[in-house]
């Protein structure tokens, strides 16, 4: 017991001042300088939705009339979104995310001296979730820009953003892990994963090392509440740089392609192939036509290199393939049969992200169930599940509420309920009347060339 009494005496003892000071860095120079370069981004959208209360949105009495009252015609709701973004340019060019801006009609930035402007948007990546936008304004201050390459697990690191509106914010934390590749999402950003404090806001700001230099921008968070979790995930800024000098110079990103399908190799993988160890992408199937194909690259070939890249996990092939510009020639390695055979290809180009246009005008809009979820959708047409190649859907012309929070997105298509097949808004509103009020339903969501099942809460929180 005495042994115990004395130990916790020393582990209470408080340490030195100058002990304790000098292992803390101080973030205010970087904060004070970097700050001027950090930007509020703003969007408005206008969206029809059917019916509503005479009040609007928030009277108190909109129940009520949506439930007894009259039929209400069409009426034109203003909804807002907020996110962040930095200066990369004097004259105003400026990162942020894409999903920042993408559902906006009218973008506004506002910097640190209360100076507001009207923005374009340049370009945006839904595959990166980078965009550039444009503001018309000359002198302004520019962030410098970092290696993330260079960035230790464990080093300090600091973000700035406006969470939940409030500009300027600072919050600090280290790298907890490099080159995470995140489920659901395409493999060509190797996130930088941080816990320092990232929340709704934030998207589209930078993440700084502790030279005052953008490592990434701050992009999502792993969250099962809709708030900071101690998880958050930036894009390196080497890959969003490459996006954005793309989009200055054509508007769009080109990539590389060569028409496969891989798997990563596990230990049990790497016996059976008779390889030392798990390395390498391991060819599930290989399209005909594409590079791959006329390369003769085959079904089990393992890809060890890639234009003399290593390829260590299945992970890195698609960003590596992807930053090859289309019409190159390489040579890439395959493990086949037990030995390692060499062979040439040219790059394909990867084709745009389908993504519906918005019809106009809709056929259907959506009704008292949708809106109540926060989610606006309308029938597609004809021409739009063409150019998806689908047969069934409706398209997202807006989410907010509970909808938003559930991580659906303008431009999504909502094909599936409970594995039951979305035909029209009439057989969405239909099936999700028939679900439990308590219960959660998953919806099958398209995203461009993916798709994924979200689940969203059908009550209030």
């Amino acid at each position: 017991m005495l042994r115990w009494l004395i130990l916790a005496a020393v582990c209470l003892t408080p340490l030195p001042l100058v002990a304790q000071g000098r292992d803390l860095p101080n973030f205010a120079d970087l904060a004070e300088k970097q700050g001027l370069a950090v930007v509020n981004v703003s969007t408005t959208q206008t969206t029809r939705m059917q019916g509503g209360s005479p009040g609007g949105e928030d009277d108190p009495f909109g129940d009520f009339f949506r439930r007894f009252g009259p039929p209400q015609p069409p009426r034109d709701y203003e909804t807002r979104s907020l996110g962040s973004g930095f200066i990369i340019s004097q004259d105003g060019f400026i990162l942020t995310n894409a999903h920042v801006v993408e559902a906006g009609d009218d973008i506004t930035v506002r910097l640190t001296d209360k100076r507001e402007f009207k923005a374009k948007v340049i370009g945006s990546d839904r595959r990166t979730d980078v965009a550039l936008i444009k503001i018309d304004a000359a002198g302004l201050p520019a962030v410098s820009v970092g290696d993330p390459n260079k960035l230790r697990v464990g080093e300090w690191v600091v973000a700035i953003g406006s969470p939940f509106g409030f500009e300027n914010s600072v919050t600090a934390g280290i790298v907890s892990a490099k080159g995470r590749w995140m489920p659901q999402e395409t493999n060509f950003v190797p996130f930088i994963q941080t816990d320092a404090a990232i929340n709704p806001g934030n998207s589209g700001g930078p993440l700084f090392n502790m030279s005052g230099e953008v490592v990434g921008i701050n992009s999502m968070i792993f969250s099962r509440t809709g708030g900071f979790m101690g998880l958050a995930f930036a894009i390196p800024i080497d890959v969003a740089m490459d996006v954005a000098k793309q989009l200055q110079a054509t508007g769009r990103v080109s990539r590389g392609r060569i028409g496969v399908m891989i798997q990563e190799v596990t230990k049990e993988l790497a016996e059976s192939f008779g390889l030392t160890k798990p390395v390498g992408a391991l060819v599930t199937s290989v399209e005909k036509g594409t590079p791959a194909d006329k390369a003769g690259i085959q079904q089990s070939d393992v890809i060890l290199r890639f234009d003399n890249k290593e390829v260590a996990t299945s992970n890195e092939l698609p960003r590596i393939v992807a930053a090859t510009k289309p019409g190159s020639k390489v040579t890439l390695q395959v493990w086949r049969k037990g030995e390692k055979k060499d062979l040439q290809l040219v790059v394909a180009e990867m084709p745009d992200e389908r993504v519906a246009k918005r019809a106009a005008p809709p056929k259907k809009t959506s009704g008292e169930t949708l809106a109540k979820l926060g989610l606006s959708v309308v029938d597609l047409t004809l021409e739009q599940k063409g150019e998806l190649g689908i047969a069934n859907g409706v398209l997202v012309e807006n989410t907010e509420g509970q909808a938003a929070r559930a991580g659906i997105r303008r431009g999504d298509v909502i094909q599936a309920v409970n594995n039951q097949d979305v035909k029209s808004v009439d057989d969405l509103n239909r099936l999700l009347g028939a679900v439990d009020r308590s219960r959660t339903v998953a919806l099958l969501i398209k995203r461009g060339d993916s798709s994924v099942y979200v689940p969203l809460k059908l009550a209030s929180n």
